[in-house]
């Protein structure tokens, strides 16, 4: 799907907020990494095209996370804005072993691209 001119938002939130986003969209109890929230998609999904949608991540989520990895703050938080803006592509880790896998595959090529 190409999209030569996109527009994303990217929003940072502690785990309190994704928490409750991932409740009210998702119906997951708890904070997570990060949320993608698609705008391309349903009903009204061809109103604006170039809007691709928002990435909410939680920076104390990605900074546990960070630290487990034995990784920096910035590179987790890459890899996650990276994982999102997959899901606003389409990519879907959760449908199954091979989708895991094909999403796996770029997320690592694009962040390739940032090093």
């Amino acid at each position: 799907m190409a999209c030569p001119d996109g527009e994303l938002s990217i929003v940072l939130v502690g785990d309190e907020e994704i928490g409750s986003l991932n409740w009210h969209y998702l119906k997951r109890r708890g904070p997570t990494n990060v949320l993608a929230f698609p705008m391309r998609e349903g009903e009204f999904g061809d109103l604006h095209p170039h809007l691709l949608g928002d990435v909410v991540i939680s920076l104390p989520f990605a900074r546990r996370e960070a630290e487990e990895a034995g990784t920096s703050l910035e590179a987790m938080v890459d890899r996650l804005l990276v994982h999102g803006i997959l899901h606003l592509f389409g990519y879907d880790h959760e449908k199954n072993d091979l989708a895991a896998r094909e999403m796996d595959e770029r997320s690592e090529e694009l962040l390739a691209l940032l090093t």
